[in-house]
């Protein structure tokens, strides 16, 4: 079993500065604390295969990068007609190489479950590329017992959410070789840290998950004023 802690992004805030070596990029200097981050500005836009080169080439043996599906797959297109789109994609993150983790596909809120669209769309990326996919759905529908059924079907977990959307969206679930976290911050959402207690529960939540499966992984998203890096350097302390 695995397990990465780290924040979504690289970024080390001012107040955290002094938990990092000085010298270094700011890729090389988050490295040398965390064994993985998130890759959130793949959403955004698109990088050059040499620049997620130059990325894996930064980092020590075994660290690892998971990577968002660009909005233009999930929120432009809803999951329909999308191989070009991950044509491109996947050329270019497969860049990273042996340090490229899990992809996570994250889907507006307004996207329902479908299952032919589901089922299509993930038999396109299965087509592509073998590697670990976590989903995180924000939308009802998402969580019933057919939903679940087709993402193990495709060897795609269920990405555990905070805030959730219904309850129950704040476990992992889907396939179980992989167990997938994003704390976007609580109550303000990017912004507020997790309290001692908090980051203890998620902690107990986290080693239940290695009980079943191979990859866990816990991803902080509440960067906007650098609460996530606190709260996972707390967390790897004390794992």
């Amino acid at each position: 079993m695995t397990l990465r802690i780290g924040t979504a992004g690289w970024t080390i805030p001012r107040q955290w500065s002094d938990e990092f070596p000085a010298a270094g990029s700011h890729l090389e200097r988050y490295a040398s604390r965390f064994p993985g981050v998130e890759i959130n500005s793949s959403f955004h836009r698109q990088h050059r295969r040499a620049t997620y080169e130059r990325w894996a080439a930064s980092v020590p043996e075994g660290f690892q990068f998971a990577a968002k599906l660009p909005r233009a797959i999930t929120h432009d297109q809803r999951l329909v007609a999308t191989d070009v789109l991950l044509d491109v994609f996947l050329g270019e993150v497969t860049g990273l190489g042996t340090s490229l983790g899990p992809l996570i596909v994250q889907l507006p809120p307004s996207l329902a479950f479908h299952p032919e669209i589901v089922d299509e769309f993930f038999s396109e990326l299965r087509a592509r590329y073998a590697g670990s996919v976590g989903c995180e759905p924000r939308h009802a529908s998402w969580f019933a017992s057919d939903a679940e059924t087709l993402l193990v079907s495709h060897r795609i977990a269920r990405v555990g959410a905070d805030p959730s959307c219904v309850p129950g969206a704040a476990r992992a679930g889907g396939w179980s070789g992989l167990a997938y976290y994003r704390l976007h911050g609580s109550p303000r959402m990017y912004y507020s840290a997790y309290g001692p207690e908090q980051l203890a529960a998620i902690g107990e939540r986290l080693a239940a998950d290695a009980r079943r499966a191979e990859e866990v992984w816990c991803m902080f998203d509440n960067t906007t004023l650098g609460a996530a890096t606190g709260d996972a350097l707390w967390l790897r302390e004390r794992r």
